[in-house]
């Protein structure tokens, strides 16, 4: 029987073809309906490789949606946990199964990297092993260590969704300690976190991802308890090499995650140095209830819709409460630098800049990259770039690969319109948070204002995919909303691209910095100067001076700089937004 079964409307076979071809390269048996029996009725065959196949791809499109055959193979797919979809055209799949995440393979033409393509597989490879025909090619990561782990992303047990902020800090903060074993090869918590939700089978996790072994587990927590349970799966056998389950108070919490570090270093038989062992052990801080607060606060920064600043309000308020419990809590002291930064920059709130508590996170633990950002932002909304320069190099060399950094590296030379150097920090950020969808949108303008026009579009349809992604989870999200607008109109889906214009006018008029998205893309995608106007100044009106600067340098609104509307209204903003003697500087 097949590995895989393809389900798609008639009018995509071309489309489907070509995806039943990249995967049987890959080592896959793939079925389609092009393979049906003469002498076998069409549906009693459909329902018999449906129910064998452990991976069922639908390839959603508009016709598609409107198809009976393909929403009831969806349908049993969802009912079986096989279900893979995709998006051919933009379309996002109809009820229920716009719930569930999608790879976008918009414009896709068999290209390998293709972040779409390559999401898809992701997921075909933790549902299904390839058939191990001769001369398949076998997926390699070219692991640089011989003993490697993939933390799987723990259940949430505890019967409440807003729990699941808890058991995804566990998760990471597992991984985290686990990547200090130099012995020891992690995959990183973004790779990780593409199977969170999915019923996957471990061994097909190891062989997709390369890893020799896997550690998963579940959290429940409850008032003052914690029960967590971790198994240590050999990714080649399935067998348990370790497993344990822990009953304690929530103030033993520390001591459980050392203790799981502790025994999957012995289980697997490595040597910890006593300096990864000091590193493993140091915490940061001795509280549990302000190491939970800390976890709330960073689950905000993570998945909170970064268009609105009430997650950032939200964050300052959670760390401020951990640091009630613990003043020397150097993490929540480098987080709530990075929330106020933002609100002071990204919103133009008058107050606090971050710097003070940046400070006194390094003067607390000198090795926390993340607590130079805040420094660094502001030298560069002060123009002072070669002092932020030397900030940055400061961090990088730190973590050279942190997302929050190399953010501020894009920022510091998009400012100064490097958009080559500014790219190069930028991918850094979606290798490292491929779920970062205004990540990838910026990647998409910086290709696109060097000439790189393929690299443009595949970051396009990345930020297209992962904005949907979250759109399916609140589709009210401003920001997903202006950036998969964007994206759609710059692979020429202007229909699309307008039905989401329009939804997010009707749902989040107040975002300024949606407007100014619509705004750009109008001008740029979709070369409608006198309709960008409109939300160019809706967003200006109001607009604090972070965002003034960047319309200063924006390279997706350089078709209008020479048009007089454009200098008038954007002379009129900085002129509102210029200090009175005696003031400080807007941000």
């Amino acid at each position: 029987m097949s590995d895989v079964f393809v389900s798609y409307a008639r009018p995509d076979e071309p489309q489907a073809e070509r995806v039943a071809e990249g995967l049987r390269s890959a080592g896959y048996r793939v079925w389609r309906d092009d393979e049906l029996p003469a002498h076998r009725a069409y549906g009693e065959v459909i329902e018999e490789r449906l129910k064998s196949a452990q991976a069922v791809i639908v390839l959603w499109s508009a016709d598609a949606a409107k198809s009976q055959w393909v929403r009831a193979e969806a349908d049993a797919a969802r009912e079986l946990g096989t279900l893979v979809q995709a998006t051919l055209d933009g379309t996002i799949p109809p009820l229920p199964f716009n719930q569930i995440q999608s790879a976008d393979l918009s414009g896709w033409r068999g290209d390998g990297e293709s972040p779409g393509w390559r999401k898809l597989q992701a997921s075909v490879a933790a549902l299904a092993a390839p058939g191990q025909r001769p001369g398949s090619p076998q997926k390699s990561r070219a692991s640089s260590r011989a003993v490697s782990v993939c933390v799987l992303p723990f259940a949430n047990m505890s019967g409440d969704p807003e729990q699941e902020y808890f058991s995804d800090g566990i998760s990471e903060d597992i991984t985290t300690d686990l990547s200090k074993i130099s012995a020891l090869e992690v995959i990183a918590r973004n790779t990780a976190f593409t199977f969170k939700g999915q019923s996957v089978n471990v061994c097909d996790v190891a062989r997709a991802l390369d890893v020799s072994h896997v550690l998963e587990g579940s959290v429940r927590k409850a008032g003052n308890r914690v029960r967590i349970t971790a198994q240590l799966i050999d990714g080649r056998t399935g067998g348990h090499v370790w497993a344990e389950r822990y009953d304690r108070d929530l103030d033993d919490i520390f001591a459980i995650q050392d203790e799981i570090s502790k025994a999957i270093v012995a289980a697997l038989k490595l040597k910890l140095l006593p300096e990864e062992k000091k590193a493993i052990e140091q915490r940061g801080t001795v509280s549990a209830e302000a190491y939970n607060f800390f976890l709330m606060a960073r689950q905000q920064w993570g998945t909170g819709n970064h268009g609105d600043r009430r997650r950032e309000e939200r964050i300052i308020r959670l760390c401020q409460c951990a640091l009630e419990i613990d003043p020397n809590y150097a993490r929540a002291w480098a987080l709530l630098a990075t929330a106020q930064s933002s609100l002071r920059y990204g919103f133009g709130v008058p107050g606090d800049e971050g710097v003070e508590a940046a400070e006194r996170a390094l003067s607390l633990d000198p090795d926390i990259a993340e607590a130079y950002c805040p420094i660094v932002r502001q030298l560069i909304e002060q123009r002072r770039y070669a002092e932020a320069e030397a900030q940055l190099e400061k961090a990088l060399a730190l973590d050279p690969d942190s997302w929050e950094v190399n953010k501020e590296g894009l920022r510091l030379h998009i400012r100064q319109r490097h958009f080559r150097e500014a790219a190069e920090h930028q991918e850094k950020c979606v290798a490292c948070m491929e779920t970062d969808f205004y990540g990838w949108w910026t990647l998409m303008s910086c290709r696109r204002a060097i000439g790189e026009s393929e690299a443009a579009d595949r970051a396009a349809r990345a930020a297209l995919d992962q904005a949907q992604a979250v759109l399916s989870e609140n589709p009210n999200n401003g920001a997903a909303l202006s950036v998969a607008a964007h994206a759609l109109a710059h692979l020429g889906d202007e229909e699309g691209a307008r039905e989401l214009i329009g939804r997010g006018l009707r749902v989040d008029p107040g975002n300024l910095n949606m407007r100014y998205n619509f705004g750009s893309a109008l001008a740029v995608a979709l070369n409608q100067p006198d309709e960008a106007f409109t939300h160019l100044e809706a967003a200006l009106a109001k607009a604090s001076g972070t965002l003034i600067r960047w319309v200063e340098i924006d390279p997706d609104v350089d078709s209008l700089r020479d048009d007089p509307r454009f200098q008038a209204m954007l002379a009129e903003a900085k002129a509102r937004s210029a200090p009175k003697r005696g003031e400080p500087a807007d941000a």
